[in-house]
Order: C-alpha cells, then sequence, then structure tokens
C-alpha cells in the first residue's frame, strides 16, 4: 500500500504544471465574469447602489484581467496587479461591514486576492500564452 501511495503522488507532482494551468484558467475565467456582470449587466447584473466607477473602472481590470490570467498572458504581471486590487477591494468595500468575510461578503475578495498572490509567485503552469515570450535561457554547462 505505502508504494502504491508513492506512486500516486509521484504522478501527481509530475501533473502540477497542468493543474497549475487548469487552476489559472478557472480562476480567472470566474474572475472576467465580474467584469462581464459590471459592465453587461450579464449574470443577473449588478444590486442597486453600485458606485458608476466601480462599473467604469473595476469592471474593465476585471474582464481584461481575468481574459489574460486565463489564457496566461502576463500572467506574473496581472496576477500581481489583480491581486492587489482585490485586496483593496476586500479592505474598502467589506471589511468595513463586519470583520469575518463570511458575514461582510468579502470571501471572493480574500480568495481572489490570494488565488493571485499564489499565481504571480507561481507562475502560469505548463500551459499558457506566456511561453511562446519566454526567452530560452542559455545552457549552464
Amino acid at each position: 500500500m505505502a508504494n502504491y501511495m508513492k506512486n500516486a503522488i509521484q504522478r501527481f507532482r509530475a501533473a502540477a504544471p497542468q493543474i497549475l494551468s487548469i487552476f489559472r484558467f478557472l480562476a480567472g475565467t470566474m474572475f472576467a465574469c465580474y467584469g462581464a456582470q459590471k459592465l453587461f449587466g450579464a449574470f443577473g447584473g449588478l444590486p442597486p447602489g453600485v458606485p458608476w466607477w466601480v462599473v467604469w473602472v473595476v469592471g474593465p481590470m476585471e474582464l481584461a484581467g481575468g481574459v489574460l490570467i486565463a489564457v496566461g498572458l502576463f500572467t506574473r504581471t496581472v496576477a500581481f496587479l489583480l491581486s492587489g486590487m482585490m485586496a483593496i477591494a476586500y479592505f474598502t468595500g467589506h471589511a468595513r461591514n463586519g470583520f469575518w468575510p463570511r458575514t461582510n461578503g468579502g470571501e471572493p475578495a480574500i480568495l481572489f486576492c490570494w488565488i493571485f498572490l499564489y499565481l504571480a509567485a507561481q507562475g502560469p503552469g505548463a500551459w499558457a500564452l506566456d511561453h511562446l515570450f519566454r526567452r530560452p535561457t542559455p545552457n549552464a554547462g
């Protein structure tokens, strides 16, 4: 049984770059939906009272940033910027309504903040448009 588990873990580790790419694609796609909701009224539209600047400033950043993350283009830079944007969104829009994210509606903001920070640190994974523009590294030998 122990040998089976070691083999399973090794296969999982070998697939980590591909799993990261799928994770990045799903996160980017879900994030872009928030931009589409703001800009186009998709997914039920916005609740009343959303300020115009959230629609016209944050909406395009969510839509374009989500698409760029999904396809893996400029992943680290875009993910870092979006992580900061979501931290600001949490502290300015949610935290003032109470400490716990479950009660102040800030769960998506916190999760996207940390997902994007992870992608900024880890990179796009195996399948990304970023790899088309990566400079080959010279051989050390």
